[in-house]
């Protein structure tokens, strides 16, 4: 296990479970808080060091990585190269399609991009592409605190820089058949959800790869869903240069805005270890199926769980994940390669399995088809 963040931990603590589990993180305090947990074995780790990675790796079966998304390319290439199989969430900004070679002459299996979102509706898509002709996709998802404290009523669950990357990296988006770029935050539109009353959509760059593995469908988009009021705060920081990474010199001394931005917003944006906080995600699909055009919904809620003491956002990034990597160990999939969900997702026993894992441990996609 790589990085033992609050998704890190939860997924160490899932696949314990089952397997003998090695977690590794530069952060002794993250470390420190699966010294309950006997069947975890922690070690200290710098990903960036190849030769220490390489020596954490060797006898493992299978990587999962949660590593921060700036360190996700770098360390796929080299967990690759160690010829281990490997699951992913990172978030990283590179397309790691490239890597798709060296996996292959390596014999290994990669599933990248493997959360709540993206993740799950990657699966979902792909199951269904091969069920219907997709004509349009569209989903929204939003991690959030149950409490909305001012100023900006959001808790990240992991690195700001990566919640900030979200804000930053230009939207894409598949309009007719053609994509098109827009900025980050752009087309806010409010979206009711019954659960929890209305919250506010706005355009982030969470297609990814389906940009590329489903170019046959022609309108597809992805929004991220925050408390209304929220983005215009994020706006205000971009517009007035808080957002930059080009140093500015104070006294002297070079200092990168975004830098500074993310070690404040760190404290005020820092999820406590049991604060409540909840998911939520709405994909929805239309399209012609069995000669009906019909639309077909997947609805998820989850809130923290006080039992287990595990935030919903691990919940729901993290079992996606360890489902993942127990689909992978029990051979249920053998593809070698680097793989997006979806090309996972197509396989009708894998989706199934995932979509079992989950409900049995409470992650729960509510689905509902109505005809057009």
């Amino acid at each position: 296990m790589l990085g033992a963040g609050m998704v890190g931990r939860a997924m160490a603590r899932e696949l314990s479970k089952n397997h003998q589990v090695t977690a590794t993180d530069i952060d002794a305090k993250s470390l420190d808080k699966l010294g309950t947990f006997p069947g975890i074995r922690r070690s200290l780790l710098d990903v960036t060091d190849p030769a220490a990675l390489s020596g954490a790796i060797t006898d493992s079966d299978i990587v999962v990585s949660a590593v921060p998304g700036f360190l996700g390319l770098q360390t796929m290439t080299e967990v690759i190269r160690q010829k281990k199989d490997m699951v992913d969430i990172s978030f990283m900004p590179e397309d790691p399609e490239h890597l798709d070679e060296l996996a292959r002459r390596n014999g290994v299996t990669v599933v990248m991009d493997c959360g709540v979102a993206p993740g799950m509706p990657n699966y979902i898509v792909g199951f269904h592409n091969e069920r219907m002709q997709i004509e349009e996709v569209e989903y929204m998802v939003g991690g959030l605190p149950k409490v909305r404290v001012w100023p900006f009523e959001y808790k990240a669950p992991f690195s700001p820089c990566d919640v900030i990357e979200e804000y930053t990296r230009p939207a894409r988006f598949v309009e007719k058949g053609v994509t098109v770029t827009k900025p980050a935050m752009s087309d806010a539109e409010h979206i009711h959800f019954s659960e929890i009353g209305t919250l506010e959509a706005f355009n982030t760059d969470g297609l990814r790869s389906l940009i590329r593995t489903m170019k046959h469908i022609p309108d597809m988009k992805e929004k991220t869903l925050r408390y209304p009021g929220h983005i215009k705060l994020i706006q205000a920081l971009r517009e007035a240069g808080f957002l930059e990474s080009e140093p500015v010199s104070i006294n002297g001394t070079g200092v990168s805005p975004l830098d500074f931005t993310s070690r404040i917003l760190f404290k005020a944006w820092k999820l406590a270890d049991e604060e409540p906080e909840f998911t939520v995600m709405r994909v929805i699909l239309r399209g012609e199926e069995q000669g009906t055009r019909r639309e077909i919904m997947y609805d998820l809620f989850d809130e923290y769980d006080p039992v287990e003491k595990i935030s919903s956002m691990a919940r729901t990034t993290g079992f996606t994940a360890t489902g993942t990597a127990e689909m992978i160990l029990s051979g249920l999939f053998r593809g070698k390669g680097v793989f997006p969900p979806e090309l996972v997702g197509r396989h009708e026993e894998c989706f199934n399995f995932i979509i079992r894992y989950l409900k049995e441990r409470n992650v729960n996609y509510r689905v509902s088809i109505r005809d057009l």
